[in-house]
């Protein structure tokens, strides 16, 4: 091989004319561009050599560009070690096919950037995708990979290909930094794996009385099958709502659910019913029915909207607080019935039709009353069920002329947040516009009714605001407005969002971990500030406001709530090592922070490429609308996607990792389900 000859410039890239190479021109890193100069470099030097190929469009190409290429002391480290080639995989697909195989070939999933470790002659030996500055989220950090690969080169150079499963379990120690709790997918799905082996295989739910629905604990195992792919998390899932929803802790009469089961059955529930409750509810029965095509689950949702609509709704639109359990100094009175009771209503013989299907008896099934359930497994044909959807309407009917439970009619804006989150994102699983047009209601009575400036009042009742609001209300009607912006893509949704994200940050912040006091630093002096991180009934306000932040990251096209985001993990879950499953919630938000399908749907007329990238499952999905480059900040990074194409395209994310642009619509869905690999 011939000497080349010889150049001043430790950065050769200023001289190459693709405009991704020019983008790293000034890195402190000694770049060569992908030819005989480089490669004659690395065996002259006997240095291995550090290929990174990416794109102009890539988002997570220029956060490893920020967190390590442009960093000095990184920089150095690459300098003194390796031999440093950078590829536009664009420019060079050949390049770019040959080393995205060999990743595939080592079991990873592929990607762009691309980080692989060759030989000096060029022969490809490990390397992935992403790598974090500093180590998190199980992930080992740049500069420990760089000194591990080169100390295998030095000390093991006849060995390394043999050396992959003993370089991984080193890169896997070395993640785990000291001081810090460091969990990744891996560390996600043990955790699903030991909450799973809580659940009861015939009844549904965790093990025992009484029996709460736990969406959160739900969701983390939903998380968990897709993640893997193993369809026993999504089973465990399925019938647990199953279960609930023919169950008597779900009304079959009126719709919703009520707050618990005291019994293992779920048969006889806690009557009172609560609109957080439901909202959850209604979007992991949503999730179930995407995957399943289950009828059932589609009918409790329709059902339970229906309940909202007709019992919850205030007259300006938003939703009530709760329904109580008694009516006349009885628990449950509204809701059971006897037998003679059914016979007087439906006659004798749609009597004994009806209560065959819905378990009611003389003797009955709760203290001598019947508490209608389907727990038990009966044939019922459609005909059938068209024939028991006329006899409980009638029974509704009757229902109504009994004194109804009390109902609790103050408006709170985080239980609304969840509620109006949940009909946007079931609305659109389901095809029903009415839904969203509820949620948007609900919305804009708290955005104006319920706020002061860009702050949020907690309660509101008969005129009456409780002001200012909590952290909780906060990051639910944040997550409500981002809901709302991906499904219609007004953008004055994403501006509320961010006026409450900002206000949330000065008034609650808790800068020792970077999550949130519950209560503002300027509303009535209590004792102390509370900041538990564990959830309720409902997730705790820093996992909701963690998620919040890794869709702003793409939806507003800032970085800074990436390092927001992370630091939130990194503080709350140092805190939270001792009781993992009470922070269930954060686990979550932590899946969708490192598996989230970003989404970002470049040119005019796209509103097929707006359905399909709406369908991706919600809970994993965020899709950022820019039809073209004025819609966007000058600073997003999505303005580069509108620059790569000069069609309508939809450009995809996963994790760490980035996709070709997508052309075709109807491509989206199975773009993303490659990306996913074999686990979807």
């Amino acid at each position: 091989m011939a000497s080349p000859a010889n150049t001043t410039h430790k950065n050769r890239l200023a001289g190459e004319t693709s405009p991704y190479l020019l983008q790293h021109q000034h890195n402190p890193v000694d770049w060569w561009p992908w030819g005989p100069d480089a490669l004659y470099e690395a065996v002259q030097t006997k240095k291995p050599i550090l290929l990174s190929v990416g794109y102009a469009a890539c988002h997570w190409c220029h956060v490893m560009a920020h967190e390590s290429f442009e960093d000095e002391a990184t920089a150095a480290l690459m300098n003194e070690l390796f031999v440093n080639i950078k590829v536009d995989r664009e420019e060079r697909p050949d390049i770019d096919q040959i080393y995205m195989s060999a990743l595939h070939h080592l079991g990873e999933q592929g990607g762009w950037p691309l980080t692989m470790f060759l030989t000096s002659a060029g022969e490809p030996v490990w390397g992935g995708t992403y790598f974090p500055t500093p180590a998190r989220f199980g992930r080992p950090a740049f500069a420990d990979v760089l000194r591990e690969m080169a100390r295998l080169f030095r000390e093991e150079p006849d060995k390394i290909a043999q050396n992959r499963a003993a370089l991984l379990a080193r890169l896997a120690e070395r993640a785990q930094s000291s001081g810090k709790v460091n969990i990744g997918s891996r560390e996600l799905d043990g955790y699903a794996r030991q909450v799973g082996n809580m659940f009861d295989g015939v009844h549904g739910g965790l093990r025992g009385a009484p029996k709460f629905p736990q969406p959160a604990i739900l969701e983390m195992l939903w998380r968990a099958g897709q993640r893997s792919g193993d369809a026993r998390f999504f089973e465990t899932v399925e019938l647990a709502l199953d279960r609930m929803c023919e169950g008597g802790i779900y009304d079959h009469l009126g719709g919703g659910f009520s707050r618990y089961s005291v019994d293992e059955r779920w048969l006889v529930p806690h009557f009172e019913k609560m609109l957080y409750d439901n909202a959850q509810l209604l979007e992991l029965l949503a999730l179930a029915w995407q995957r399943s095509g289950n009828e059932l689950f589609r009918t409790r949702s329709r059902e339970t909207v229906e309940w909202l609509a007709r019992e919850m709704t205030t007259k300006d639109g938003a939703f009530s607080a709760s329904l109580d359990a008694d009516s006349e100094g009885e628990e449950g009175k509204f809701y059971v019935w006897s037998l003679a009771e059914i016979e007087s209503v439906l006659g004798k013989g749609d009597a004994d039709f009806f209560a065959r299907h819905y378990d009611v008896s003389a003797e009955g099934n709760f203290e001598g009353h019947n508490i209608l359930n389907r727990l038990a497994r009966v044939e019922r044909s459609p005909e059938d069920e068209t024939r028991l959807a006329a006899l409980r309407a009638k029974l509704l009917t009757k229902r109504e002329g009994r004194v109804r439970p009390g109902l609790d009619d103050k408006v709170l804006a985080d239980w609304n947040g969840l509620m109006i989150a949940s009909l946007v994102n079931a609305g659109i699983v389901f095809d029903e516009p009415s839904w969203l047009d509820m949620a948007s209601r609900a919305f804009e009575f708290i955005a104006k009714a319920m706020t002061k400036e860009d702050r949020l009042g907690h309660s509101y009742r008969e005129g009456r605001l409780l002001f200012p609001g909590l952290a909780s209300d906060f990051a639910a009607m944040t997550r409500a407005a981002l809901a709302l912006n991906e499904a219609t893509g007004d953008a004055k949704f994403l501006d509320t969002a961010l006026s409450w994200q900002r206000a949330l940050d000065r008034h609650y912040t808790k800068e020792e971990n970077g999550g949130y006091f519950l209560t503002a630093d300027d509303a009535e002096g209590l004792v102390l500030r509370p900041h538990a991180t564990t959830d309720d009934a409902t997730p705790n306000h820093n996992a909701v406001a963690a998620q919040n932040l890794v869709r702003l990251t793409l939806l507003a096209g800032d970085d800074k709530w990436r390092t927001q985001a992370e630091r939130l993990f990194d503080g709350v879950l140092a805190g939270a090592s001792q009781n993992m499953f009470g922070h269930v919630a954060l686990l979550n938000a932590l899946d969708l922070h490192l598996r989230g399908t970003e989404i970002v749907l470049a040119g005019r007329n796209n509103d097929a490429f707006v359905q399909a990238a709406l369908k991706i499952s919600f809970n994993e999905r965020i899709v950022l609308r820019a039809p073209s480059a004025k819609a966007l900040p000058p600073s997003h990074p999505a303005q580069a996607k509108i620059a790569a194409t000069t069609e309508t395209a939809a450009f995809i994310c996963i994790g760490q990792t980035c996709s070709l642009p997508v052309t075709n619509a109807g491509d989206i869905a199975g773009a993303v389900a490659k990306m996913r690999g074999p686990a979807g």
